[in-house]
């Protein structure tokens, strides 16, 4: 039991002890005299100021804290052309020193097995990207070389693959091990069927892109939340989304996968939850609201996100409501209203193979040019094919509407309007400016929305040509 009880005493030093308990970095930069050096950090692919760096009395500068930084890649600014990465990792007491004449070359670290290794491998690095630069302006310029130096650069970036694995194995349990695995990309067998059956190109592409999807993150952590402070995490899981799962509904499930691959590290949720509904939020892809709303009601608008007050969930919740009813691949919510020459006509009842539906108004300065483009680009071509206009007429005054569509020839779309306001069009089909374009299919399923005009065209051309 006393054996026992030494063990487990003797492994929470080991562990503690792998940690920072302050901080304290010298740096000495010679023929440098400014007073004072910026300490900078990586987070979500930019660069944040962490503290201002003055001058010692001796020349020197020192970055001391009782508390030790949080582990992360960390830039030095002498000034805005002059600057280096570091790496600061359990051990932060070590000291750095360079010229500012030459500042990479001469750069040095002593006191750190990590960082030291951080700045070698950055080293080998540099001169491989070098050495590539050079065989890559040959290889354009070459005619009767191109198979030799398309080896040399094969060969190279094979050279780095090995450093970055040798730097990983010599130090292993650091932040510099993981933050290397995470640079890595995954290696891709060779595709085989089961039952030994040939199988064609397109068939073992396409098993090999499974699983390429499947193990995008095998390289990654998503419990260390130190990767958060570097360059590349980020950017590799904007490319997952953007390259690989491509697909709202691919996205929305990749996004719930990597959150629960970071359940239980606070901050490291706390970050994916965050950045995955700004990102969808924010995109100008058409179907990735269907991902802001997924992502807002699981984890914001569930109390699951804490951290946000009432009047953020109070305004999220009015946007899911107007967003949720015209998502993709939803059927149109349906209306009933009067056309201009006092029909009435109810959306559901139109017969056409698509139905363009277009909200607008004569006095917007966008209609005046989208709406009689619609109509010589996309009416003019398509009519004969079955497609209809449905426009939406979303003010009260008549006038100014019947003249339009006289003005501009626009009798043969079907024009309606609203002017009691009770068909809910606008929360329906969140029209909050104009002009707003959707294209529904036969059923009346929303296929397209928020379309420019000049992409209809081939929208429809797609679609045709797949019935």
């Amino acid at each position: 039991m006393r054996f026992c009880f030494l063990t487990i005493i003797f492994s929470i030093t080991l562990l503690l002890s792998s940690y920072a308990q302050s901080t304290k970095i010298h740096i000495d930069i010679s023929n440098h005299e400014d007073s004072a050096l910026i300490l900078g950090y990586y987070f979500n692919k930019q660069m944040f100021v962490e503290d201002t760096i003055p001058r010692s009395t001796n020349g020197s500068y020192i970055i001391s804290s009782e508390e030790p930084l949080k582990q992360g890649i960390y830039i030095i600014y002498l000034n805005t052309e002059s600057f280096f990465d570091i790496l600061i990792g359990g051990d932060q007491e070590f000291s750095i020193q360079s010229s500012a004449d030459n500042l990479f070359e001469e750069l040095s670290i002593k006191g750190s097995n990590e960082s030291e290794a951080f700045l070698n491998y950055q080293k080998v690095l540099r001169s491989k990207q070098k050495e590539a630069q050079s065989i890559q302006e040959r290889y354009k310029a070459s005619t009767d070389e191109k198979k030799k130096l398309g080896e040399q650069l094969s060969q190279m970036g094979l050279d780095v693959k090995a450093a970055g694995t040798t730097t990983i194995e010599n130090n292993p349990n650091t932040f510099l091990a993981v933050f290397l695995k995470g640079l890595q990309e995954i290696e891709v067998p060779e595709m085989k069927d089961d039952s030994n059956k040939a199988l064609s190109d397109q068939e073992i592409q396409q098993k090999r892109f499974n699983y390429y999807k499947a193990h995008y993150f095998d390289n990654i952590d998503f419990q260390d939340e130190r990767l958060l402070r570097t360059p590349y995490f980020t950017d590799k899981i904007e490319r997952y989304l953007t390259q690989t799962l491509v697909i709202p509904d691919s996205i929305i499930i990749g996004c719930h996968k990597m959150i629960a691959m970071a359940s239980g590290n606070e901050e490291m949720e706390k970050y994916l939850i965050q950045y995955l509904f700004n990102w969808a939020n924010e995109s100008k892809t058409m179907g990735m609201d269907a991902v802001m709303v997924d992502l807002g009601e699981a984890y914001y608008l569930s109390g699951k996100a804490d951290w946000v007050d009432d009047e953020f969930l109070a305004k999220l919740r009015e946007r899911v409501d107007k967003i949720k009813p015209n998502l993709l691949n939803k059927v149109a919510a349906d209306f009933k209203m009067e056309s201009y020459t006092g029909e009435y006509y109810k959306l559901s009842e139109i017969v056409a193979p698509f139905t363009i539906l277009v909200f607008w108004e004569p006095e917007c300065g966008h209609c005046e040019k989208e709406v009689p483009k619609l109509n010589e680009e996309v009416w003019k071509s398509y009519a004969d094919r079955g497609v209809k206009i449905v426009a939406v007429f979303t003010q009260h005054e008549k006038e100014s509407w019947e003249e339009f569509i006289s003005n501009h020839q626009l009798e043969e779309w079907i024009h309606l309007y609203d002017p009691y306001n009770r068909s809910g069009y606008r929360n329906n089909y969140d029209i909050y400016s104009t002009p707003v374009i959707y294209i529904l299919d036969k059923d009346k399923k929303i296929l397209a929305k928020r379309l420019g005009v000049d992409q209809i065209p081939g929208f429809l051309d797609h679609h045709f040509k797949n019935m």
